[in-house]
């Protein structure tokens, strides 16, 4: 069964940053499209940043100039550079990815667009 595993979260000051990543067993990231997204308490589930097969990255207008997507295909690995971070970036941060029997043609910006989620790892930040 394909497990994602998200890892790296934690509580920072506003202004810090923080790595996260996203280990993959029984799924090669490389030809797939992936992506992070994020839901705060009470509110819906966001997109914060995708990248497609080829390396090709979509930031949320949220987080750009903040935030770098990156994916390490030998290490099976993706990950997530936040950098600048706000209180408004508090959530429970989910990686995502799409099934290879789907097309992954640039970056895919819509939750419904992705097979597999890990179980998400908590992002803190405080004033």
């Amino acid at each position: 069964q394909v497990q994602l595993v998200e890892s790296g979260g934690g509580s920072v000051q506003a202004g810090g940053s923080l790595t996260l990543s996203c280990a993959a067993s029984l799924l090669s990231l490389s030809g797939i499209c992936m992506g992070w997204f994020r839901q705060a308490p009470g509110k819906a589930r966001e997109g914060v940043a995708v990248i497609d097969s080829k390396g090709s990255t979509y930031y949320f207008d949220s987080v750009k100039g903040r935030f770098t997507i990156s994916k390490d295909n030998a290490e099976n690995t993706l990950y997530l550079q936040m950098n600048s971070l706000e209180p408004e970036d508090t959530a429970m941060y989910f990686c995502a990815a799409r099934s290879l029997y789907r097309s992954c043609s640039g970056p895919r910006r819509g939750d419904s667009d992705y097979n597999y989620w890990g179980q998400g790892t908590q992002v803190t930040v405080s004033s």
